[in-house]
């Protein structure tokens, strides 16, 4: 079996058999409605969140068109991430790094996902290697409003205030550098930079000749630049 031009990885972790296909489905929760004299119109509304399904092969013995990063793994040290993703309670990012089979990079995917929820299966045909089936939910990120309600003695006024996010990590006034530590990922060191995660970015733009080609793989001992605010 040919390596394929797809790396799939679930937060770090590199499925060692590619998926035979990814099924992503893109939401909305726009509403069709029949006005009298009008006939039906549709309201538009902001889009629902999207979600992935697929099936990959985790072997349990060497399999030849397997992929590890580090070495052969069996499929316990798989299934304990899988639970571990499941029941964490945290997002996770979901990345799809595609290729052409002369190694040029085409269009990745790179989504903050949950796990729903995942199906183990084993069949006598495929010998001791198993079939696993994922459902993935995309996350957005939310925050909470309060509500300060000031009672006048003419009359009540109400008014709206987002809760920010503390930021304890002022974004650098000038270019500084990080040395990567174990258990370090480029959402973490963003938010404690810049307080915000989501400026990830910023960094790997920034260090692609460090990094690489995949943002997800950081390793201990590299050295990055931190760009000034």
């Amino acid at each position: 079996m040919a390596k394929s031009g797809y790396d799939v990885y679930l937060k770090n972790c590199l499925l060692p058999v590619t998926p035979e296909k990814i099924q992503i489905k893109i939401n909305n929760s726009n509403k069709t409605v029949t006005l009298i004299n009008e006939g039906e119109i549709n309201i538009l509304k902001k889009a629902k969140l999207t979600d992935i399904e697929f099936e990959a092969e985790i072997p349990q013995v060497k399999q030849p068109y397997a992929v590890y990063k580090s070495g052969f793994k069996g499929a316990g040290y798989f299934f304990d991430i899988f639970e571990e993703l499941k029941t964490i309670k945290k997002p996770f990012q979901f990345i799809v790094c595609r290729r052409t089979p002369a190694g040029k990079k085409l269009l990745n995917t790179n989504i903050k996902v949950s796990l729903e929820d995942y199906k183990i299966t084993e069949d006598a045909k495929n010998g001791f290697d198993f079939k696993v089936k994922f459902s993935l939910k995309q996350w957005r990120d939310y925050g909470t409003k309060t509500i300060n309600i000031q009672i006048a003695a003419s009359k009540p006024k109400a008014s709206a205030e987002p809760q920010r996010e503390t930021n304890n990590s002022p974004a650098p006034a000038a270019s500084q550098t990080y040395t990567v530590v174990k258990g370090d990922c480029l959402w973490n060191i963003a938010k404690k930079f810049y307080g915000n995660g989501s400026k990830y970015t910023v960094i790997y733009d920034a260090n692609r000749g460090v990094i690489g080609g995949n943002p997800n793989l950081i390793y201990p001992g590299q050295v990055l630049t931190i760009p000034a605010a």
